[in-house]
């Protein structure tokens, strides 16, 4: 993730906006001309303003100021050419000018100042997140993965949805989720899930035992951020935790709660359902014995496909959610990062190019 380019340059000139000079300079040579050859009944110096108003869209302070300095230059010498500068309506005309430009100009500055510390929020605020949410690696042993996500808030790189892979032993080992509600508490309970997955990684605790772990982590947050009171069917989180073995063509999953994952194999698209699905985490404490383990085949050439809610539950205009297992049995074939790509474009189609939840989908390919 990255500061867009445009966040910055707040307040310089770019090559465009360089190019648009072109039309102030314009303005003021047109409107100087025609005052100079129009009768001298005829006023046309007022409409120099227009000049560092336009300015002001695009170009900085300093490019603001400059070009209001010159259509006060011009104002100046329309009002020589005219009989002088001591007429009452030429100097009434060139202070109303200088005024508004200073104000035009002054207003470009703090204008420039908000956007620059926006830009210097935005920037930690992204690299906080990169911290949080740290791409998946393009390959762990035999997999090649690749992810997207699509946070609702336009201000935010993330929310609520969380992924993460770590290596243990036999094994690579993936968790997707999503934290109730939205904001600043979503993103830290997801810090703290992500958190306890990572942490605990060295001790190769069991499936069942990381789970649990993940759990009783979530119970302490949120007994001790609220102060020992939380309402329980306010938060929780729903999770699928995956193992892919090293030594076989299956895979290990417990699901807390969390929209199943579909599986691509030699064309046909199946839902990996549970027959046992365990409860959100977060919801009561629970042990190692409380969670089971579902196993499922999953060979080379075959493609998993992790997702949270907010891609099944995208909507378009008329109100239908997002048919991925029908988009991802269209899919002509590729790598991960071919159908991660061709999934964003497709559920960006789908809702008009807005989501109104956050959205994540990891995509794992086994391979030789």
């Amino acid at each position: 993730m990255r500061v867009s380019p445009d966040l910055t340059r707040i307040g310089g000139e770019t090559r465009s906006s360089r190019a648009l000079f072109a039309v102030p300079l314009v303005i003021i040579l047109a409107v100087t001309v025609t005052d100079l050859y129009a009768p001298a009944s005829v006023h046309l110096g007022p409409f120099l303003i227009a000049a560092p108003a336009i300015t002001a869209s695009f170009a900085g302070a300093g490019g603001t100021a400059a070009i209001g300095a010159l259509a006060v230059a011009a104002q100046v010498l329309i009002g020589v050419f005219h009989g002088g500068l001591m007429t009452a309506n030429h100097q009434a005309q060139i202070v109303a000018l200088i005024v508004i430009s200073g104000l035009v100009t002054s207003f470009r500055y703090v204008t420039d100042r908000h956007r620059r510390k926006l830009s210097q929020v935005r920037t930690v605020a992204v690299a906080a997140q990169e911290v949080l949410l740290r791409p998946l690696p393009e390959r762990i042993g035999e997999l090649r993965i690749a992810s997207l996500y699509l946070a609702a808030d336009e201000e935010a790189q993330i929310g609520g949805d969380l992924y993460a892979a770590v290596r243990t032993e036999g094994a690579a080992r993936l968790v997707i989720g999503d934290v109730r509600g939205k904001g600043m508490a979503a993103i830290g309970d997801a810090s703290v899930l992500i958190g306890a997955f990572r942490g605990s990684a060295y001790r190769n605790l069991s499936l069942p035992g990381i789970v649990a772990h993940m759990d009783n982590a979530m119970c302490w947050h949120w007994h001790h951020s609220a102060g020992g009171e939380r309402n329980v069917l306010e938060s929780f989180v729903t999770a699928v935790v995956l193992d892919v073995y090293d030594d076989g063509p299956v895979a290990g999953m417990v699901n807390c709660g969390h929209p199943p994952p579909l599986l691509l194999h030699r064309g046909e698209v199946a839902t990996l359902d549970v027959g046992d699905p365990a409860v959100p985490l977060g919801l009561e404490v629970l042990a190692e014995r409380d969670y089971r383990v579902e196993m499922f085949r999953f060979e080379y050439g075959d493609v998993l496909v992790l997702h949270t809610d907010g891609v099944v539950e995208a909507r378009d205009d008329s109100g239908a959610f997002y048919p991925l297992p029908e988009r991802l049995a269209a899919w002509k074939g590729g790598g991960p990062q071919a159908l991660v790509d061709y999934l964003h474009a497709d559920l960006l189609r789908h809702t008009g190019g807005v989501v109104n939840d956050d959205a994540a989908i990891v995509v794992i390919a086994r391979c030789a």
